[in-house]
């Protein structure tokens, strides 16, 4: 009893040691043995009673707990807290599990431990997917109307335009029927609205793209009508941009002024491109004043190179040259926004930063930087150009100012370029002297500009034929810049032009070293390589600029041109005809092609050739000469007179086609006509002895009186040629051998340019055939005439291999061939 018992404190004092062993009994673990309601609970159904509510008493109640110094404490349970469903401080206590995790009735029974259920084996499979579902339906269509709008875009990129507009249309077909669907399953409201944006879209842009303008515009208005769609008046840009295409000005500004409404401010960089956009029709259409205000306002907001030159071009074309002048000076103060060149250099030698330099120094960006370089300074050139001419008095002076106004600018670089192209003005207006003054001022700048300038001085020098000045202005441009490939080919053709081709070669193949996209040395390394008799490396190097230059009518030529000194004509008719192909009026390559057919024996060829060469210059004496001897030789005398009257006005000093007019008139029947023919040859040509005899041969013939005065004024010419010949013989007595008897002949004679060889010979001794004046003549047998005498330059001529002569003679390629460009590299 005694342990229950405590005394009271003596004084009213606080106990310092007070509640020194009071402790909570809910702790006390040691005493759960001697527990008679924990151990109660453990051994009976207590653990697993049913929950309870608050209803309903609970039968473990509270009862006193021994602890360690003998007090006993009221507890709702046997660990110390409420019971579940036990109503405490008027609020009750929520239900709780009293099962613990991993825990089973089958454990109790011996069962492993398996908080995991992994004894249970796999997961059940999924539930098959029903694809006859309309919603599946619809899922997979939308799927594949996606795949053909991104198809169609891959396409187009890749510059298969009809390919991507089939899959657009495609793709439209598909996106209507989904939308069907999807109106038969669903409400309307659940259209996809973005996936018919998107093929509408791609659709109208693959219209456009294929120049089907109409069907583009009806696709855009389809697209801007509906309300549905969101910022889809964006879109009428596109529409003016089409109208522009069609050159219809007028709708194109209405629709660009309708797009430009619908934008808000807050999107300056669009608004400004409209605006630009309608400038530019404004030019077009020729209403430069309001030009003038788009661009001003332009450059007002938002200065841009674009629209800077295309305000000064406006002010060209009204002619206002203060204006002109204020808008190029605000064209150099755009902004490049790119970074400084000395970025890309490293201040020292640090391995890391010269790797994130090197690595940096050809990447987009870097790219895009020299892009934007080299298009402003294409704007300021071609501007400086446009205005320097009429700013001023004269262009010069207009050059001066220019030049002032960049060397004042960030673009310093472009007043030497200014310069040049000063001097080069000064070429356009054939004065050469003050054209060298000003280049020859920059032979005391820095290297580069004086490469440039000395390269067109041996460029000038050399067109003048004045190959040793060139030669000294090429060293000096080499000299500066080794680099030159201009400098190095004007090098190379002084030295072509002065015989030592091998030397040549080697200053042609150092430019391509240093440029392989050089043309101009690739030829000439050609030109060279023929020279010399290599036709194969030739060959190679004109086959590899025909790679580069695919429609140059000069490489095609020389590629003709040396298969036919290699002996393979129909490798040559092949390269000539791709020649024609892409210079249809060149008379020389038409000849040239004939010729070759008539070389292989083909007359109709040929004959079709040179009539067209004939068509497009009819003063190709050649030409005339095989045309005319063609119809002679198919027995079409009366066809071959045009020819031969025509190479009589050409060349009036030559009796041999006057000769083959009168001929061909005798040949035809017409006598009459022949024989005032001859009298007016014999008019202008007197002592030409063939002539003589033919109007001998018709006077007897037509029974005229005027026979005896031609016989006799034809006796007189032979006895003087005889005379003649016979001073000319004692003279070569101890120097030769008898050459043949001339007799009397047009070439000796009255200047007539018979063909020389086998073919004079046998005229000779046909005209030697004839029967003397004073020999009897039967006039009346006019067959025996025809047997016994041939006409000079009659069926018998000698025609031409080839009618044209060598298209590119070797000796002219200097001065045409061999040049190099005139502006600077």
């Amino acid at each position: 009893m005694m342990q229950n018992v405590h005394l009271a404190p003596e004084t009213d004092e606080d106990d310092l040691y007070s509640g020194y062993n009071d402790y909570n009994p809910t702790y006390d673990t040691e005493e759960l043995e001697n527990d008679t309601a924990f151990q109660q609970a453990v051994k009976t159904s207590h653990s697993r009673r049913p929950p309870i509510t608050a209803k309903i008493p609970s039968t473990a109640v509270g009862r006193p707990v021994a602890t360690g110094c003998g007090s006993k404490t009221s507890l709702a349970s046997s660990m110390g807290r409420p019971m579940t469903g036990a109503v405490q401080d008027g609020v009750t206590r929520p239900m709780t599990a009293v099962r613990a995790a991993g825990f089973t009735k089958a454990a109790l029974r011996g069962s492993a431990f398996d908080p995991l259920g992994q004894s249970r084996g796999p997961a059940p499979p999924l539930e098959a997917r029903n694809e006859d579902s309309p919603e599946e339906k619809i899922r997979q269509l939308e799927k594949k109307v996606n795949e053909l709008v991104e198809e169609s875009c891959i396409a187009n990129s890749c510059g298969d335009l009809k390919l991507a507009l089939e899959k657009a249309k495609d793709a439209g077909r598909k996106e209507r029927v989904l939308v069907r669907q999807r109106e038969q399953v669903t409400s309307p409201e659940n259209i996809n609205l973005d996936l018919t944006y998107s093929v509408l879209f791609n659709l109208a842009s693959q219209y456009s793209a294929n120049e089907m303008y109409p069907e583009a515009l009806n696709t855009y208005q389809v697209i801007v009508k509906n309300k549905m769609f969101s910022n889809a008046g964006r879109l009428k840009v596109n529409m003016g941009n089409i109208y522009l295409k069609q050159r219809n000005y007028s709708k194109a500004i209405k629709f660009y002024r309708m797009a430009l409404d619908q934008i808000p401010s807050v999107h300056k960089e669009m608004r400004i491109k409209i605006m630009q956009n309608i400038g530019v029709t404004f030019i077009k259409t020729g209403q430069y004043s309001d030009a003038i205000n788009s661009f001003e306002h332009i450059m007002s907001v938002a200065p841009n190179l674009k629209a800077g030159f295309n305000l000064i071009l406006s002010y060209f074309a009204v002619g206002d040259r203060e204006k002109m002048k204020k808008a190029f000076q605000k064209l150099i103060a755009v902004p490049l926004e790119t970074d400084e060149d000395g970025k890309y250099i490293s201040p020292n030698d640090d391995p890391h930063t010269n790797l994130v330099i090197e690595a940096i120094k050809n990447d987009h960006l870097r790219q895009m930087e020299r892009e934007r370089k080299a298009m402003a300074e294409k704007y300021i050139m071609t501007a400086a150009k446009l205005i320097a001419p009429v700013i001023e008095t004269s262009f010069a002076v207009g050059y001066d100012w220019c030049v002032e106004v960049v060397k004042a600018s960030q673009y310093v670089e472009l007043a030497n370029d200014l310069e040049i192209n000063k001097a080069i003005t000064y070429l356009r207006e054939k004065d050469f002297n003050q054209a060298v003054e000003t280049l020859k001022m920059f032979e005391k700048k820095d290297s580069s500009v004086k490469s440039a300038a000395a390269t067109n001085l041996s460029f000038l020098y050399y067109l003048e034929n004045e190959f040793a000045q060139a030669s000294s202005y090429a060293d000096l441009a080499v000299n500066s810049d080794r680099y030159n490939p201009s400098a190095l080919t004007n090098k190379g053709n002084t030295v072509f032009a002065n015989g030592d081709y091998e030397k040549a070669a080697e200053f042609y193949k150092e430019a391509l070293r240093n440029d392989s996209s050089c043309t101009e040395a690739l030829y000439n390394i050609g030109l060279t390589y023929k020279k010399l008799n290599r036709l194969d490396e030739a060959l190679d190097c004109f086959l590899k600029l025909h790679a580069i230059l695919r429609n140059s009518a000069q490489v095609l030529y020389q590629i003709a041109n040396i298969y036919e000194l290699m002996e393979d004509p129909n490798q040559a008719m092949e390269w000539l005809m791709q020649l024609i192909s892409v210079v249809p009026t060149d008379s020389r390559a038409l000849s040239k092609l004939g010729g070759l057919y008539d070389s292989e024996g083909d007359k109709s060829q040929a004959f079709q050739y040179y009539y067209e060469s004939y068509r497009y210059f009819p003063s190709n004496i050649e030409v005339i000469e095989w045309l005319g001897a063609y119809y002679i030789d198919t027995q079409f005398c009366e066809k071959a007179i045009q020819y031969f009257e025509r190479a009589s006005l050409i060349q009036p000093t030559q009796v041999k086609w006057q000769l083959m007019v009168a001929s061909c008139f005798r040949r035809s029947g017409n006598y009459q006509k022949a024989l005032d023919t001859y009298k007016d040859i014999h008019r202008k040509f007197p002592e030409n002895v063939e002539c003589l005899r033919f109007l001998v041969r018709l006077c007897t013939d037509t029974g005229l009186k005027e026979v005896q005065e031609y016989a006799t004024k034809l006796k007189r010419l032979e006895k003087m040629k005889e005379i003649r010949e016979q001073r000319t013989k004692s003279g070569r007595d101890g120097s030769g051998g008898p050459r043949g008897r001339r007799d009397g002949s047009a070439g000796s004679d009255g200047g007539q340019n018979c063909s020389a060889g086998s073919r004079g010979e046998r005229l000779s001794a046909q005209l030697r055939a004839l029967p003397r004046t004073e020999e009897p003549y039967d006039s009346s047998s006019n067959k025996e005439l025809d047997a016994s005498y041939v006409d000079p330059l009659g069926p018998q001529i000698e025609r031409p291999r080839t009618a044209a002569k060598k298209r590119v003679d070797e000796d002219d390629f200097a001065d045409e061939e061999l040049g190099d460009d005139l502006l600077p590299e």
